[in-house]
C-alpha cells in the first residue's frame, strides 16, 4: 500500500514571500481553496481512494465546512500548521503556538483528534530537528516533513517510513517519494518533480519501492489542479516550484491516482516500528 496526501492551502500560501502575498494581505486575495479541494475530493472519490489531508489552520478557521466535507468523504485529517511558515525560522515557542492554533482551528471545524503533521515546504530538517520532540509533546504520532532531497532536506535521510526517537518519545517519519536520476535525487512524489514526470515513470518508481517492501508517499496541493490559477511575480526559485508544468497536470495526477493502491497515512504506518 501507498499514501496520497494533500496539503490543503491557498495558492498564495508561499513561504518567505512578502509584498502582495504578505500575511496581512491574505484576507484580500481571491480564494480558490474551496473549489480546488472539492475537485480533488471528486477525483479521490472517482478513484476509490482515501487519503490524508493536511489542512492549514488558517484555512480551517475560514472554511470549517470544507474540513467537514473532507471528513465526510472518509479521509484522514492532519495538521499543516496555522500560518504556513518555515519551521526552521521559528523558535520552539513560536512553533508550539502555531501547532496549538492549528489544532484549535481543526477542533472548531469538528476534528477532535489530530495525530499527523506536515511542515510547510518540508521545513523540518537539520536546522529544526527539535520540532519532532515538540510534535510528540503535542500529541502527534506521525510526521511527514523530512524530505530526502538536497534543497529542503538532506539526501541521506531515510527514504522509507521509520521511527525517530526524541526525548519526549518516538514519532513515525513518513518521507515523500524520491528517485535517483542523472546523478541527482529528484522529488518524484510531489511538486515540480511529480508535475514534470509522465505517469509511467511515477508508477514504475512506486512499483520499485513496493517490490522492496516499502510504501510510496505522494503529495499534491489543491492549487496544482486549478484550471486557471492566479499568477503573480515571484523570485525565480519559488516561481519554478509553483508554476512549472501545471498545464495538463490534472490528467497526469488522475492516471497515477487510479493506477496504484493508496490509503491514509495513519493506516499505512500503523505497523511501522523500525527505529533509525
Amino acid at each position: 500500500m501507498n499514501a496520497f496526501t494533500v496539503d490543503v492551502e491557498e495558492w498564495f500560501h508561499i513561504c518567505g514571500v512578502e509584498g502582495p502575498l504578505a500575511t496581512t494581505n491574505w484576507p484580500n486575495l481571491p480564494s480558490r481553496v474551496m473549489s480546488t479541494t472539492r475537485q480533488l475530493l471528486d477525483e479521490f472519490d472517482a478513484a476509490g481512494v482515501r487519503g490524508t489531508f493536511f489542512v492549514l489552520g488558517w484555512v480551517a478557521d475560514r472554511y470549517p465546512l470544507l474540513v467537514g466535507e473532507i471528513v465526510a468523504a472518509g479521509h484522514e485529517i492532519g495538521s499543516h500548521g496555522y500560518w504556513h511558515r518555515w519551521v526552521h525560522t521559528q523558535t520552539s515557542e513560536e512553533f508550539s503556538a502555531d501547532l496549538d492554533a492549528s489544532v484549535r482551528a481543526l477542533a472548531v471545524a469538528g476534528v477532535s483528534s489530530v495525530t499527523a503533521y506536515r511542515a510547510p515546504e518540508w521545513s523540518i530538517n537539520d536546522r529544526s530537528r527539535w520540532a519532532l520532540e515538540r510534535l510528540v509533546r503535542h500529541g502527534f504520532h506521525i510526521d511527514a516533513s523530512m524530505a530526502p532531497v538536497r534543497i529542503v532536506g538532506r539526501v541521506s535521510y531515510p527514504r522509507r517510513p521509520h521511527v525517530r526517537a526524541t526525548w519526549a518519545g518516538p514519532i513515525v517519519e513518513a518521507p515523500p517519494l524520491v528517485t535517483d536520476r542523472l546523478g541527482h535525487v529528484m522529488p518524484l512524489g510531489w511538486g515540480w518533480g511529480l508535475r514534470m514526470s509522465p505517469p509511467r515513470r511515477v508508477l514504475a518508481a512506486i512499483e520499485h519501492a513496493n517490490r522492496a517492501g516499502d510504501p510510496a508517499v505522494l503529495m499534491v496541493h489543491p492549487w496544482e489542479i486549478d484550471p486557471d490559477p492566479p499568477r503573480v511575480s515571484l523570485p525565480a526559485r519559488q516561481c519554478f516550484a509553483h508554476y512549472f508544468r501545471l498545464g495538463g497536470f490534472l490528467d497526469r495526477f488522475r492516471t497515477i491516482l487510479r493506477a496504484a493502491t493508496f490509503v491514509p497515512l495513519g493506516e499505512l504506518l500503523a505497523a511501522e516500528t523500525r527505529p533509525t
